[in-house]
């Protein structure tokens, strides 16, 4: 005869709750949430797409340069071709007074062009947000001064004194971006000047002062996230202004001699006198490039302002 069996006691499940989200993983989500709303609204601007579509493009290609054209294309010894080749099968853009393509050329001078303009227009812009947000935090007879001697920089030609500059100092890609940087960056601290003393004028701020909140930390963790939007917008129209001046520069013959740039190809070609024996496919296509690339910068930062503050009402 079998003994009946004993059921085992089943033990009590306790209900899982729900892990407590942290204060980092809220900020990641509101961040996140912050950038597609962003995304959302830019993707109405079709002719910022068309210059994020270009400048996409264009960096790839520039990135790529290695692999496309390899670093051969800049040597003077081993240049493939004849002297000043017009467009062919072989040279889709003709070759330079060496023998060198110029469709390598440019593809090549696209890195040097976009990283002094990228690299310049940063060093501007951090330049005009810090002095914006000092003077703009202080105020008083101290902003005053900083004013003033921004007005300066203001009235002055940043053309002429990047020249000034690059002329005194060694010729190098670093004296052309230091050049440019220090010479452009008034117009953004007026702007975040201003963007500050409209911000420090909000109760949150005074709150913050009164629970013990220094200089520092009002400036840091309150001031520049506010003045952030304006400092982006301001540093996507200030690439393309930086890419200008560099290749002013360059064409002024006061480039980096050592590195090939859309600026240094036009100031070959004038010195190989491309213009008066009407060699056109040596100056077209890096002054078309520059054309290009300031034109779809300007397209993004005006996408990027029109976003960031609907009101400017920018076309769509």
């Amino acid at each position: 005869m079998t003994s009946p069996t004993k059921s085992s006691p089943t033990t009590p499940t306790t209900p899982t709750t729900p892990a407590t989200p942290t204060k980092t993983s809220l900020t990641w989500a509101r961040r996140r949430r912050t950038v597609a709303r962003f995304w959302k609204e830019y993707r109405r601007h079709r002719a910022g797409l068309y210059g994020l579509f270009g400048l996409a493009l264009i960096g790839l290609l520039a990135l790529a340069a290695p692999l496309v054209v390899g670093a051969d294309v800049q040597s003077v010894t081993n240049a493939p071709g004849t002297a000043l080749e017009s467009p062919s099968a072989a040279f889709p853009l003709g070759t330079d007074q060496f023998g060198r393509s110029l469709l390598g050329l440019l593809i090549w001078g696209a890195r040097i062009s976009l990283l002094v303009g990228l690299t310049a227009a940063a060093l501007s812009v951090a330049i005009g947000t810090l002095v914006g947000i000092v003077a703009g935090h202080y105020g008083g007879w101290f902003s005053t001064v900083v004013m003033r001697i921004t007005d300066w920089f203001l009235v002055m030609p940043a053309l002429v004194l990047a020249i000034v500059l690059a002329t005194v100092m060694s010729r190098s890609m670093w004296t052309v971006i230091l050049a440019i940087g220090v010479t452009s960056w008034p117009t953004t601290a007026r702007l975040v000047r201003a963007q500050t003393i409209a911000v420090e004028s909000r109760p949150y701020i005074e709150r913050a002062r009164a629970l013990g909140g220094g200089h520092g930390h009002v400036m840091t963790r309150h001031v520049l996230p506010n003045v952030m939007p304006l400092v982006l917008a301001q540093t996507t129209l200030g690439i393309s202004t930086a890419i200008l001046t560099e290749a002013t520069l360059a064409f002024l013959g006061l480039g980096d001699p050592t590195v090939v740039s859309w600026g240094g190809m036009l100031q070959d070609a004038r010195e190989a006198g491309a213009v008066s024996s009407g060699h056109w496919w040596y100056l077209a296509p890096p002054g078309i490039a520059i054309a290009l690339v300031a034109l779809a910068f300007t397209l993004c930062g005006r996408a990027i302002e029109s976003v960031l503050n609907p009101r400017l009402g920018v076309g769509r």
